[in-house]
């Protein structure tokens, strides 16, 4: 594996400030329906009604849209084939199998402690 090192300004890669393109791209993909893609496209290349199809609640538009974000930062490679009609696959690239990584472990964190926030909501509520 390869690793690519930054080589912008050190504003570019802080996330503290507003303006910087570190922020940027954690804003991008730091939601739901981005997890959810990076986690279920896994090691598989998918075409977009199988990704539809595994995640629940997403809507076209909004798949349509995280994909393209994803592209767009490099996280997802779509590959278009010259059938009728067209066949459109996506899988992760290097950087996107890292963020996986990354994904795997939140949704880890979570199952090992959904039942304290379970129990911290209700006490919130209580």
């Amino acid at each position: 594996m390869v690793t690519k090192q930054f080589t912008g300004s050190p504003e570019d890669a802080d996330l503290a400030r507003v303006d910087s393109l570190a922020r940027e791209i954690f804003s991008d993909v730091a939601n739901k329906w981005a997890f959810l893609i990076v986690e279920v496209l896994g090691d598989r290349t998918l075409r977009f009604s199988e990704l539809r199809n595994e995640i629940e609640g997403i809507s076209h538009k909004m798949l349509t849209q995280n994909l393209r974000m994803l592209e767009r930062n490099g996280l997802v490679e779509r590959t278009v084939y010259p059938t009728v009609p067209p066949r459109v696959e996506y899988t992760l690239t290097e950087p996107g199998q890292a963020l996986r990584a990354t994904v795997d472990g939140m949704c880890g964190w979570t199952r090992r402690y959904l039942g304290d926030i379970e129990a911290a909501r209700r006490r919130f509520h209580d």
